[in-house]
């Protein structure tokens, strides 16, 4: 008998990434994300595809490359399908696949849950409002972001390509989260200055239930991060990786109407009416920082201005 998660693994394979008759497909996961990763390999191998299955050991980080055996064999199939519990987003392997041709689905932390919650959500009218913001960032040069609890931080995206995951990877190289719904971009490195006040979620700590994090921002670096238990478990992932951890990587905007705030990253970046701003690495966005290490913190009721003008008020996009 079919399942909700054997509908929500049929979605991924035939819609998001359009895996075609004849295509071979890879399937890497590990023993936290065992579940998601069998029913992606056994849907796909119903749907009549040659399909291959690899556990592997999870991650200590998100952004840790895998073994060098499997980062070769990422190479060799048509679509890669990655539900693990820290992500391989941010990898030279995912990253050396991709310009291989390679198209990649990362499903970073899945949940049951959140892969049959957000594999339910109308991905066409989600493609066409990431599409939509990506031409308008791609407008702009400076952006600055408040928020009621704390936020104001401004940044230089001049000349930066904004990427818009959709959710729909049929193209050759294509590659994102599943389930999925975002615009982002890098903003220019050492330009970010302020700060930000993470009360959504941070990645690898989930919700923020008791003192949000507060991460003070100088010249494109995180100079200062306090807020009790989360800060100090941040600061020490950070201070593991060096200072280039500190970089500010990333700023997005959730456009996925059907996700909610979980605690699981993968998800609450996605969530319409957020934004977020990530940590480390960022060459997979066309930055200079490659470091193993990327991690967001979503910020709730933002207010976004492009250039002066205002396109998210209080969380809610103003764009037409």
């Amino acid at each position: 008998m079919k399942t909700k998660l054997d509908s929500a693994s049929i979605i991924a394979i035939k819609e998001c990434m359009g895996v075609k008759k004849g295509e071979t497909v890879l399937v890497i996961t590990d023993e936290i994300k065992r579940e998601i990763g069998y029913s992606l390999f056994e849907n796909a191998l119903k749907l009549g595809h040659s399909a291959l299955l690899i556990e592997m050991k999870s991650g200590k980080i998100n952004g840790e490359e895998p073994m060098p055996q499997i980062s070769e064999l990422m190479q060799k199939f048509d679509v890669v399908f990655i539900p693990t519990a820290k992500s391989l987003t941010h990898t030279d392997a995912r990253r050396n696949a991709s310009a291989k041709g390679v198209r990649i689905a990362t499903f970073p932390g899945i949940t049951r849950e959140v892969m049959i919650r957000g594999m339910n959500a109308d991905y066409k009218k989600i493609s066409a409002l990431s599409i939509k913001l990506k031409k308008i960032l791609e407008r702009g040069k400076f952006i600055r972001v408040t928020a009621p609890a704390g936020t104001d931080i401004s940044f230089d995206i001049s000349g930066r390509t904004s990427y818009a995951s959709k959710g729909l990877f049929h193209k050759k190289g294509e590659s994102g989260n599943l389930p999925t719904g975002e615009t982002f971009l890098a903003p220019v490195e050492g330009t970010s200055n302020g700060v930000f006040v993470v009360d959504g979620s941070m990645a690898g700590l989930g919700l923020i239930k008791q003192a949000n994090i507060t991460i003070e921002v100088k010249n494109g670096y995180a100079e200062k991060i306090s807020g009790g238990i989360s800060a100090r478990k941040l600061v020490k992932q950070l201070d593991s990786v060096g200072r280039d951890a500190r970089n500010i990587a990333e700023f997005g905007i959730g456009t996925n109407d059907s996700a909610r705030l979980s605690g699981i990253l993968l998800e609450d970046e996605k969530v319409m009416g957020t934004v977020h701003i990530a940590l480390g690495n960022n060459v997979s966005m066309g930055g200079k920082i490659n470091v193993p290490i990327h991690l967001d913190g979503v910020i709730k009721q933002p207010t976004v201005y492009l250039d002066g003008r205002i396109i998210m008020k209080n969380g809610k996009l103003l764009i037409s």
